[in-house]
């Protein structure tokens, strides 16, 4: 009961102590030095938008989120996959690694038009194939780092069993990786929302929160659009915390 409420204080009551100062002080600079609300408006505006427009706000989460999701699935699946085959077969690692660099530096603002050329303004496709594309660099690299975290030893004793390769994988290699592919599903959680609202920014459908933030904002509707950016913000909270709890949740299976 000690080690606990020590705990509490640190990971409960600290933060939202340090949240509530940032946001009264925030507060007393916009109002006491008159800052424009294009350039920054007071905490209490933006709170009460977000109260305000509660519906506006969920319906823009549901839409990138939905993006969002189906980016983050297919990205990690794809990537999870793709660093096996590439720890299992040294030729299919040589020529991945340069391609998938060369993905991990493609500029979402080029990338997000071309797609909605090929795909159809009207379509999602272009949104989630976005966010797939950035999850997929990070889970990769990661999920490949930690297959190649088998100790020698481990895969002596494999050979010495006659195990195949994919046998290995599963009961040795996989186990091992596990916290370097959680690693990287943390990264790409938030990654995966990010990348869903920017490419909202540039066509698709009209919908989700990055195409609500840029019509509240030109119609100088500049609490409103900071209000958006709060949703966004949860949003990412929620993937991440979803990610964190995933990992949690298998940490704790019964070996």
């Amino acid at each position: 009961m000690r080690d606990t409420q020590p705990r509490v204080v640190q990971m409960v009551l600290a933060p939202l102590v340090f949240g509530t100062g940032v946001i009264l002080l925030w507060q007393a600079l916009v109002t006491g030095f008159a800052i424009e609300a294009f350039i920054m408006p007071a905490p209490f505006t933006i709170g009460a938008e977000f109260a305000s427009n509660l519906q506006n706000v969920l319906n823009g989460m549901s839409v990138t989120g939905r993006n969002a999701l189906v980016g983050l699935l297919t990205g990690a699946a794809l990537g999870i996959l793709l660093a096996i085959v590439s720890a299992l077969a040294r030729v299919f690692d040589q020529m991945a690694v340069p391609v998938v660099g060369a993905l991990s530096v493609v500029p979402i603002v080029a990338l997000a038009p071309v797609l909605y050329t090929m795909f159809g303004a009207g379509a999602e496709t272009a949104r989630q194939l976005v966010a797939a594309l950035a999850v997929f660099v990070p889970v990769y690299f990661n999920t490949l780092k930690g297959l190649r975290q088998v100790r020698p030893v481990h895969r002596d004793l494999m050979r010495s069993y006659a195990v195949s390769s994919w046998q290995a994988t599963r009961v040795v290699t996989l186990p091992t990786a596990l916290p370097f592919v959680f690693t990287g599903l943390r990264i790409a959680s938030s990654l995966a929302v990010i990348s869903a609202l920017i490419a909202e920014y540039f066509g698709g459908p009209v919908g989700g929160l990055g195409k609500s933030i840029t019509s509240a904002a030109a119609s100088s509707n500049y609490g409103l659009a900071w209000a958006y950016v709060l949703g966004s913000i949860i949003l990412g909270l929620v993937f991440f915390s979803a990610a964190v709890g995933v990992e949690k949740l298998v940490n704790r299976r019964p070996g």
